[in-house]
């Protein structure tokens, strides 16, 4: 293990078969489920890109400490403290929160190195798994679930939309499940993970260490598509003998796709609203829906709708348009606050009926703040 044992991310490099290494990173911050601040964001990027240029390294591994989360999001009262001083100074300039555009800038870097990462990675993703967290696991070629898992992206309670990538992932969910998962912030378990294509393989937690045990004695070739092979047989070998009984997802998927399955937003929304009640998760999705900030919705709806063709770089870049929109002038701040700041859970949203928040409303959003070609993602894709 590398440095100190508090350290907001710990590093280790373990030694395998073939002469390789399996190098290990751990969020280190059980106390806020393993929240994701900026400094462990740069402590990630710069960790990853040293292991990608070292011929030793096999795999890597991602995992959150403590057995609640793998991280539940990211680091929201830093967010919120910033955006609370730049809009006491009455700026108008979008640009204007350094440490918010710092934030998404780099955390989406993250995430896309992730995606592109030329070798295997593999994340554990054991417990909560929501927002930030599922930025960093989204793109991983291993995605590991256990029986304590429970995936969300639940940003319309805070007035932000699922980022991180979130329109590119949910925008491939079967039958518009994901628009679902997007409005209502309905958390899915490890059943459902696997079915909507979330998570790749169920593993129980208590077979954690023998699975890094396993990883050791791997012989490795440090040829990505035939470690990969290998660690996909490691975890395949410590996978449950039966199949996992059915998720609420999976349980509702008709209801659920006929709900999505319509032209306009009003349209869907009203249809979430109708679904029957009486089912815990269900009444849970509407109700989320019903507090939720309609802005959110309006942009969910417009991110899925604007990035389906985009390539991942492309939705990586549109994204980030709108998360610094929603810093400066969104429902973002109030959202926090209502939460996780005063946590009165009474929110005033602007807008505060979906009628207010249509697609002309939305339009502002996607305007790009920067010029051309200043754009700070716009390496990505390109190298």
């Amino acid at each position: 293990m590398s440095g100190a044992t508090d350290a907001p991310v710990l590093f280790e490099e373990r030694a395998a078969g073939g002469g390789a290494r399996i190098g290990i990173a751990t969020l280190n911050a059980p106390k806020t489920l393993n929240g994701l601040s900026l400094e462990m964001v740069d402590l990630l990027d710069a960790r990853l890109t040293a292991w990608a240029a070292d011929e030793g390294i096999a795999v890597v591994v991602l995992q959150g400490a403590g057995e609640k989360a793998f991280c539940a999001g990211g680091d929201l009262h830093s967010l919120y403290r910033t955006i609370r001083e730049h809009r006491s100074g009455d700026v108008a300039d979008v640009l204007g929160n350094a440490y918010a555009c710092a934030f998404f800038e780099r955390e989406y870097r993250l995430d896309y190195r992730i995606h592109t990462y030329p070798k295997p990675v593999l994340v554990w993703g054991h417990g909560i798994v929501m927002g930030g967290g599922m930025g960093l696991m989204a793109g991983a070629s291993h995605r590991v679930v256990t029986e304590k898992s429970r995936l969300a992206m639940p940003e319309i309670s805070v007035g932000l939309f699922p980022d991180v990538g979130g329109s590119w992932v949910l925008n491939r969910l079967p039958a518009r499940s994901g628009l679902f998962l997007a409005l209502t912030g309905a958390p899915v378990n490890a059943a459902d993970a696997l079915f909507a294509g979330l998570a790749d393989h169920l593993v129980e937690q208590a077979r954690r260490d023998e699975v890094f045990a396993a990883l050791a004695a791997t012989e490795w070739t440090r040829t990505a598509d035939a470690d990969a092979a290998r660690l996909t047989a490691v975890l395949r070998a410590h996978a449950p003998a039966d199949a996992p009984a059915h998720g609420p997802l999976r349980t509702h998927f008709d209801l659920v796709r006929e709900a999505c399955n319509h032209a306009s937003l009003d349209e869907a929304v009203a249809a979430i609203a109708a679904l029957p009640p009486g089912d815990a998760w269900l009444d849970r999705a509407r109700a989320t829906l019903a507090a939720g900030a309609p802005g959110s919705a309006r942009l969910a709806w417009e991110l899925q709708r604007r990035s389906r063709l985009l390539s991942l770089a492309d939705v990586f870049r549109l994204e980030a348009v709108v998360a610094v929109h929603c810093a400066a002038h969104g429902d973002f701040a109030e959202g926090i606050r209502a939460l996780l700041i005063d946590k009165d859970q009474t929110p005033a949203w602007n807008p505060a009926r979906l009628e207010a928040a249509d697609a002309t409303w939305a339009q502002a959003y996607f305007d790009s703040p920067w010029r051309d070609g200043t754009h700070p993602l716009a390496d990505l894709g390109r190298d």
